[in-house]
């Protein structure tokens, strides 16, 4: 179980937070943001010498939404000065964490890190230097665990993801989640519903890896869980690829260039407009997709 004493801090820090004048991002109260288009940032040291760079490419490419990953390495004052310098840009950014074994039990002091680290760092920035959300990365399909029974895997995710949403919450952000695309096929132990309409109930946004490299595709792989966000008022991203992969050419945008997936992504765009939760395109990551720009120039 995870510290009681942590939640209370964080509550109280969150209060703070609000009688410094930051705006409420709490999903009762927040509206469909349609249009998005957001990246992966990984590397995180880069930001200590390359924000200017980094903000000027993902500026050129129309992101308004950049997932940046903790990293206890980079000091708190790289962090405050990148977040401030998106922000002049109009991009927000959100605390990026995650990893297969964050849907273990055994592994949730890792969250408790992720969201202590977090919360003492939004206490100590100013309002234009804070993070305007938070974004997870959790695939425990991956692991042997999962491998050798889902249903075992699965009631512990879900503990970990209640933790992870309420933290988020006590601390006034929105918190979204990256999400399989066949997360529908698996049931929760009881039957009662999909994995995937539990988890879209309980984050505010999701981010569909829906990776493939042709619109109808792309489309065709985000339906199911476009449509429960639909049926749960929740936000939705249709998210592709643009690094190498070893599981087929068509899995990526790596082959084609970026001309091509623009092209594809409008295409996309286009089919996903009947869903209201459809909230805009991700492309991971950072890192490939500017590779990828630069080399089919």
């Amino acid at each position: 179980m995870f510290k009681k004493g942590f939640r209370l801090l964080a509550a109280c820090l969150a209060t703070s937070l609000l009688l410094l004048g930051s705006l409420s991002l709490h999903p009762d109260t927040a509206t469909a943001k349609a249009n998005q288009r957001a990246t992966w940032f990984w590397d995180t040291q880069q930001i200590k010498n390359s924000t200017e760079d980094i903000i000027s490419f993902a500026s050129s490419q129309g992101v308004n939404v950049l997932y940046l990953q903790m990293n206890r390495d980079v000091r708190p004052e790289y962090y405050r000065h990148f977040i401030s310098q998106a922000g002049e840009k109009g991009i927000e950014v959100h605390a990026l964490g995650g990893a297969p074994n964050w849907a273990l039990e055994s592994e949730q002091h890792r969250l408790a890190s992720f969201m202590q680290w977090i919360a003492e760092y939004q206490a100590a920035a100013a309002p234009n230097e804070r993070f305007t959300g938070i974004h997870v990365d959790i695939e425990p399909h991956v692991l042997p665990e999962w491998r050798a029974n889902p249903a075992s895997v699965i009631p512990q995710w879900q503990e970990n993801v209640r933790y992870l949403v309420g933290e988020a919450h006590s601390l006034n952000l929105p918190i979204g989640s990256d999400m399989t695309f066949w997360l529908h096929t698996y049931q929760l132990p009881d039957q009662s519903m999909s994995v995937s309409r539990w988890m879209i109930q309980q984050f505010d946004q999701i981010a569909i890896m829906a990776y493939r490299d042709q619109a109808d595709n792309i489309y065709n792989l985000a339906a199911a869980e476009l449509t429960e966000a639909d049926e749960l008022g929740k936000e939705a991203l249709i998210a592709v690829e643009t690094k190498s992969s070893n599981e087929g050419n068509y899995i990526t945008f790596f082959e084609e260039g970026t001309a091509y997936m623009e092209e594809q992504l409008s295409k996309v765009n286009t089919k996903a407009q009947k869903h209201s939760s459809f909230s805009g395109i991700a492309i991971h990551d950072y890192r490939y997709w500017k590779e990828l720009h630069e080399a089919r120039r």
